[in-house]
């Protein structure tokens, strides 16, 4: 299970809408200064809003812990980058194989490129509200606070 840490800002039935803020490798990476992934991620919106499933009573404001199953990441991340390059592919070979033309068979590449995302962009929307797909609200994060003693 893939876990990230966020907080409750508005509570539903059954589930809760979570944000989280968007964390980068940059941070670790020694090559950082060099980089125009570090630049480009400074760049963009650093908090994300979404709906997990919640078994729980939770409140606005409470901080929890999500997941995600690994599976469900590999999977997901699969479709996402083999399925347009698939049928790409596909299609530049027979269209390669039926007519002989480089021509036909990059024009035959670049609709099978359009009809993959087509097809990416159909499958998630389709399992988008399906509950297997859902981040789900593991359990309440435990956000450590700082103590004053007497004897300090």
């Amino acid at each position: 299970m893939i876990e990230e840490t966020g907080r409750v800002v508005a509570v539903e039935e059954g589930a809760v809408w979570v944000e989280t803020i968007r964390q980068s490798a940059c941070q670790s990476c020694s090559a950082k200064a060099g980089c125009g992934h570090s630049a480009l991620s400074k760049l963009g919106r650093q908090t994300v809003h979404f709906r997990a499933t919640a078994s729980g009573h939770f409140a606005v404001g409470d901080d929890v812990v999500i997941g995600v199953p690994e599976s469900l990441v590999v999977t997901s991340s699969l479709l996402a980058y083999l399925m347009p390059l698939v049928i790409a592919l596909g299609l530049a070979l027979l269209a390669d194989h039926y007519t002989g033309s480089d021509g036909w068979a990059a024009l035959a590449g670049l609709l099978g490129l359009a009809v993959g995302f087509a097809a990416l962009r159909w499958y998630f929307s389709h399992h988008q509200l399906d509950d297997r797909y859902q981040p789900v609200v593991l359990r309440r994060a435990f956000v450590q606070t700082q103590c004053h003693s007497e004897y300090s």
